[in-house]
């Protein structure tokens, strides 16, 4: 178990008045304990849970599939573990935390990831327990970063960024969007990653669409290319984005890069602690309207053990909160993305960054490609 994490969230629990929390989504098992079960994310049912008391014990919980796994990684905390196909897993559960002293305690639990069916079991089975969602209290904690996730989302957002940078350097004009992706996802692993999610190559037209995989277009004098990736490692994920043109830059895109390149330093300028996230989102939205470039509802997120996390430089900072502002604080780490993807020219650019808040600025993670500039695929 990560001793930093589970004091956090003993703390957390003596501030809401709880006596245990219960960490059942993929993340969250990942981040108290660093590591992913590696059916969870794939298999709603295929339950796996932290289990953490105020009064600082411990216990695990899992399908049999994986218990030689949380064996492994966690030989020394106490593991609950329930047969997949012959258990209630909710049933096993709830014996468990009752020999945990849990029978009547006030419990909190990720409502908004147990499905409401297991949910609805579990609290029949225990009847004079309380359950309160924690969700939040679990997102909260992760917007801070240890050291060692620093550590982690820096090598992650610099394997990112490499990855791209040389597999559009391996590619050239009549090559097609899978060569990218091929050199792209090679690269990734070489460079340490344990696997990626979202893997966007978006050429020429298509470079307008948001979230597009490769296809078999080949690749042409003029065309703008939009890649982005995220790298991952024990369930941590660095996001990166690079925009790429073939041979030469089409018709006003070097000039709306310069004008993405100035949006990306002032955002740098103004990302430190006390910052108003809502503050940021419309000094950049300020910015991009000088060339009459089309807003978009956030220019940054939270990131770590998902794509996306509060807060957000946009209209809304905290999920669910309209009207509400954020401020910046020490420790985070933000995926940030002034893009446009409909520049009114049959193109889309986004140049996408991890940045970490530091104690009086911000630090670029994503620092291996020089961005200033437009890359070149010869």
């Amino acid at each position: 178990m990560r001793a930093d994490i589970i004091g956090r969230q003993i703390g957390a629990m003596k501030e809401q008045n709880l006596d245990a929390m219960i960490s059942c989504s993929p993340e969250n098992f990942a981040y108290a304990t660093g590591f992913v079960v590696p059916s969870q994310p794939l298999i709603r049912h295929r339950h796996a849970m932290v289990i953490v008391l105020a009064d600082g014990r411990t216990a695990l919980f899992g399908v049999d599939m994986e218990a030689t796994t949380i064996a492994r990684r966690e030989p020394d905390v106490p593991a609950r573990i329930w047969a997949e196909f012959t258990d209630s897993a909710m049933a096993v559960l709830a014996d468990q935390l009752g020999e945990l002293g849990l029978s009547e305690a006030r419990i909190g639990i990720e409502l908004d990831y147990l499905p409401a069916g297991d949910f609805a079991k579990l609290r029949a089975l225990m009847p004079k327990a309380t359950f309160e969602p924690c969700e939040h209290i679990l997102a909260r904690l992760r917007q801070i970063k240890t050291a060692d996730e620093i550590v982690l989302l820096r090598k992650l957002s610099r394997i990112a960024d490499q990855a791209i940078t040389d597999a559009l350097a391996s590619v050239h004009a009549g090559d097609t969007e899978m060569d990218i992706a091929g050199g792209l996802t090679r690269r990734i692993y070489e460079l340490g990653a344990e696997h990626f999610k979202l893997l966007i190559v978006a050429t020429g037209p298509r470079s307008q669409l948001p979230n597009v995989g490769p296809s078999d277009r080949v690749l042409q004098r003029g065309d703008v290319c939009r890649v982005e990736i995220f790298s991952v490692i024990a369930g941590y994920q660095a996001g990166v984005c690079r925009t790429a043109v073939v041979q030469q830059a089409p018709p006003m895109a070097e000039c709306i890069w310069r004008h993405l390149v100035d949006c990306k330093y002032r955002i740098m300028e103004m990302v430190k602690p006390g910052a108003s996230c809502r503050a940021v989102y419309d000094a950049f939205i300020a910015k991009l309207s000088e060339m009459k470039l089309p807003p978009i509802s956030f220019v940054g997120h939270g990131i770590g053990l998902h794509l996306h996390e509060d807060p957000y430089l946009g209209k809304t900072p905290i999920l669910g909160r309209p009207g509400e502002d954020a401020r910046l604080e020490e420790g985070m780490v933000l995926g940030f993305e002034p893009l446009c993807y409909q520049t009114g020219y049959g193109f889309g650019m986004q140049n996408k960054d991890m940045l970490l808040v530091t104690r009086s600025g911000c630090e670029l993670l994503s620092d291996y490609a020089d961005t200033d500039k437009l890359l070149l695929v010869q």
